[in-house]
């Protein structure tokens, strides 16, 4: 068994837990990586990281379920004995207008967005606690602070996440336990793609930065947090955003 602090990230084959991923890999942490669908790309990544001699695993887990929640962090105990940090990145956007929005879309999101977080983080601190030491990043989303048009749930999803984290962060603050948000503006990703060249236009125009941003800002700022510079920084929202919401 290795030496090197452990990371799991939760809906890291794609998009920005990708990015997470393969920066905590490439700087000397073990990784699990989660997955739930995209079973390809995380095989693609597993090997692609594997191939560079790092440290990594992968574990097909529906994070929106307690049962495999569970399973997932044993999983990551099993392999690595330990988890210093914890990434709640799984996420699911459906944009649509609140008053076509059905309960199931509505409990969905809820579920996959939120609630894993809730279940996952429960879990990771039954081993986290007794070691007094850990550090847990959530990602949330700009809309979480300001909300979106036609992304109710999601924006009232990343919300809750934002409480979430700076009561919990108050909770286990004496424990020695790290409890963030990161809050990504436009970030160019698969769930993004989706809005067309002119709004990804008009968006970019309306970033101070006149930019859209990369998975990997998101992975630097979180690497930050999970390590030294992190360790004094606790219940804050950090917004990586281009000075999109200010």
């Amino acid at each position: 068994m290795n030496n090197k602090k452990t990371a799991l990230i939760t809906g890291s084959s794609r998009g920005i837990g990708r990015a997470i991923a393969i920066l905590f890999a490439r700087n000397n942490y073990n990784v699990v990586i989660n997955y739930n669908k995209s079973e390809e790309k995380a095989k693609e990544l597993y090997d692609e990281l594997t191939n560079e001699g790092l440290d990594v695993r992968i574990f097909k887990a529906d994070v929106s379920k307690p049962e495999e929640a569970n399973a997932l962090v044993n999983y990551t105990i099993g392999q690595f004995e330990n988890i210093d940090v914890l990434v709640n990145n799984a996420g699911i956007s459906k944009p649509c207008m609140f008053t076509d929005m059905t309960y199931e879309q509505w409990n969905e999101t809820m579920s996959v967005n939120l609630n894993s977080v809730f279940y996952v983080t429960k879990k990771a601190l039954q081993y986290m606690l007794p070691n007094c030491s850990g550090k847990i990043i959530n990602i949330s989303s700009m809309w979480g602070l300001v909300g979106a048009a036609i992304e109710v749930d999601y924006s009232a999803s990343k919300a809750a996440i934002i409480g979430l984290t700076k009561a919990l962060a108050k909770e286990l603050g004496p424990s020695n336990i790290n409890v963030n948000a990161i809050a990504p503006g436009v970030i160019n990703t698969d769930m993004v793609k989706g809005l067309g060249e002119e709004t990804m236009s008009m968006l970019k125009e309306e970033t101070p930065l006149m930019k859209i941003g990369q998975p990997e800002d998101i992975a630097r700022c979180a690497l930050f947090l999970a390590g030294e510079g992190g360790d004094f920084i606790t219940g804050q929202v950090i917004s990586s955003n281009g000075g999109f919401v200010i």
